[in-house]
């Protein structure tokens, strides 16, 4: 099929339920993925934070390759070896003292699975979410997730839930009460803007939450797995959840979602209250398990910092050339670049110089890139970006 058909067939058949680029991807190595025509592009997108370690890296195609060969569905209600391999290389990565974790799908699942824990371990139905927050679409998640376009159209949702400002520990507290189960916190909010928190922000909300008996659950989705410099963000901070939510990332670009929890947190779960049919897939097992023996092996959490410091860097000069900037922020290469102005004209100048960047919000241009993209793959951004400000800036 031609490009054309491609997108005309999608339109006609695929639910209209994302906004779409003109573009056909076909192929993708490393930071670099390519068109139906042939055209290359340096993608900083990471499919949405997804491509860690880089599209269809060796390690992860071979293992799967394996795998698909061996053995494809296996449900939870038997053991499997590939599974079992998986389960002790994350508890292996996991922050100390979270020695329990659920499989899931996605990063919304992750979050179903912790919501449900949350309220059975404490007896509790509250949780405490912040002000623009994005946690999923699915109706848990959405419950949790601030943006008003994204929940409205589906009221009512899932009772129990309250929005604090983020940053705020004195709203925090006085939002608690004896029902309150959780405090549901990303690290670092991604969708609303690649927001960071004050320094003394997540270790005072874990003194709060151990204060007042409330659990504290950590949503990782899209900081997890070397993306911010560390494994995880909360290393930053040097704090422990009781509940952690993983995904994206952790299966080299297949579909897999993860719920870590202590053990005492975990073991409220009773035998068939929280499954899943593919919890647990054998050949997504295969995919993270290799992901993480090369997130390991080739340092991409240290190399996630590094090339991180770098590519800040080299925007904040764009800051300093371009008064349309207001801010450069950012940990490792999870960066955000806050414009004066929507940058939907930003993103598709930056894809007709064969570049692909994100957004997050209207004004905020995104970076996700690979934790594999080369220096001289970040200068091209950089120019790229350089020559669509230019032409805003006139």
């Amino acid at each position: 099929m031609n490009k054309k058909e491609i997108i005309d067939l999608e339109e006609k058949i695929m639910a209209q339920t994302f906004a779409k680029r003109d573009l056909v991807l076909t192929r993708g190595k490393g930071a670099l993925v390519w068109d139906i025509d042939g055209n290359e592009y340096i993608d900083c997108t990471g499919s949405y934070g997804v491509a860690v370690v880089g599209h269809c890296h060796p390690k992860v195609v071979k293992a799967v390759q394996k795998q698909v060969e061996t053995l494809i569905a296996c449900h939870a209600s038997f053991y499997n070896d590939s599974r079992s391999i998986l389960l002790e290389k994350l508890i292996g990565l996991a922050p100390k003292g979270m020695d329990r974790v659920f499989l899931a799908n996605s990063g919304a699942e992750s979050v179903e699975c912790a919501i449900k824990l949350a309220r059975k371990a404490s007896g509790k139905p509250e949780i405490i979410a912040m002000m623009g927050a994005f946690h999923g679409k699915t109706m848990g998640a959405l419950s949790a997730t601030w943006k008003k376009k994204y929940r409205g159209p589906f009221m009512p949702l899932v009772p129990g839930f309250k929005h604090v400002p983020p940053n705020n520990l004195e709203k925090i507290k006085a939002a608690i009460t004896d029902k309150t189960a959780a405090i549901l916190v990303e690290p670092i909010r991604g969708e609303g803007g690649i927001l960071l928190p004050s320094d003394d922000f997540l270790p005072e909300l874990r003194e709060i939450c151990d204060e007042k008996d409330v659990l504290l659950i950590f949503d990782e989705v899209q900081t997890g797995f070397g993306r911010t410099g560390k494994v995880f963000a909360c290393e930053h901070w040097n704090v422990v959840p009781d509940i952690m939510c993983l995904a994206k990332s952790v299966a080299g670009g297949l579909p897999m979602g993860a719920t870590f929890a202590k053990e005492e947190v975990m073991a409220a779960f009773q035998r068939g209250e929280h499954s899943s049919t593919f919890s647990g897939n054998p050949l997504v097992c295969a995919a993270a398990s290799a992901a993480i023996e090369v997130l390991v092996e080739e340092k991409l959490a240290e190399r996630a910092a590094t090339l991180g410091k770098y590519f800040k860097g080299k925007l904040e000069a764009l800051q300093e050339k371009y008064n349309i900037v207001r801010e450069v922020r950012g940990l490792g290469l999870m960066i955000g670049m806050e414009m004066r102005f929507d940058v939907y004209s930003i993103l598709m100048d930056c894809m007709n110089s064969g570049v692909l960047v994100l957004d997050a919000g209207r004004n905020v241009v995104r970076f996700l890139p690979p934790l594999v993209i080369e220096k001289p793959q970040i200068d091209k951004v950089v120019e790229a970006l350089d020559a669509a400000m230019e032409k805003e800036n006139k």
